[in-house]
């Protein structure tokens, strides 16, 4: 089969790409290092022509409310040329609990992502994933002040990027779900105890503070971003970290 893997040159894309084509399939990057702009349309049609599946890993340039136009604007331009080009399958990547957390512009953005896909007429496939391990460095350094970390106690489901692109690949090489499938790290942690395993297994002297009104994760109420029943993904953040 021929996927185009738009926002193939990324974190998961990269690896997206890697694992189709080592399973025989043909698989193409695009992005807009390769001259491809899901916002002004350039390049769409023909990154899209003649594929069976269209992966779309794109993702938002900022978290704040400029998110859900691109999204729309995205998927807009990317399911026209889906249409034109006679794909037979749209896969995109979201987040457990998405439509759960109504406080963040950027998890109302991927929920209307989601919308509009559902909406569409080519056949789909969500695939919903827990927060990424490779990003805890960023949502440590968020809440930075001096040597203090402050982290809500949110609990978290870490996940492996590897293992993100793995689940991404089976499903685009699938048949079209019509529906979400939920994948997610092997354990739960709080996220402030989540920072202070990161920070010691680096020997790193910043210290964490339980702050249940620090940074974005602040907003988000109870256990929506676990999920017990997901796939559960074979890598440990103890091995990650390793």
């Amino acid at each position: 089969m021929k996927f185009a893997v738009i926002g193939g040159t990324g974190l998961i894309g990269s690896q997206v790409v890697r694992n189709l084509n080592a399973e025989g399939h043909e698989a193409m990057p695009h992005s807009q290092s390769t001259g491809v702009d899901v916002i002004s349309g350039k390049g769409l049609d023909e990154a899209v022509a003649g594929a069976d599946v269209i992966v779309n890993l794109t993702n938002s340039p900022t978290f704040d409310e400029a998110s859900p136009a691109f999204f729309r604007t995205s998927m807009d331009n990317l399911l026209a040329a889906g249409g034109k080009g006679g794909v037979d399958h749209f896969v995109i990547l979201s987040i457990v609990g998405v439509d759960r957390v109504p406080e963040l512009d950027y998890y109302r953005a991927k929920a209307l992502q989601e919308e509009i896909l559902a909406a569409g007429t080519i056949p789909y496939s969500i695939v919903r994933a827990t927060q990424f391990m490779e990003f805890i460095d960023a949502v440590l350094s968020w809440t930075t002040e001096g040597d203090t970390v402050r982290l809500p106690p949110t609990p978290i489901q870490p996940i492996a990027a590897g293992d993100v692109a793995e689940a991404v690949s089976e499903v685009a090489a699938g048949t079209p779900l019509q529906g979400i499938r939920n994948i997610a790290g092997p354990e739960v942690f709080t996220l402030d105890e989540l920072g202070r395993l990161t920070l010691s297994h680096k020997s790193d002297r910043r210290t964490v503070v339980t702050d249940p009104t620090a940074g974005m994760f602040a907003a988000v109420k109870g256990d929506v971003l676990t999920d017990k029943d997901a796939r559960l993904a074979p890598t440990r953040y103890a091995d990650w970290l390793a």
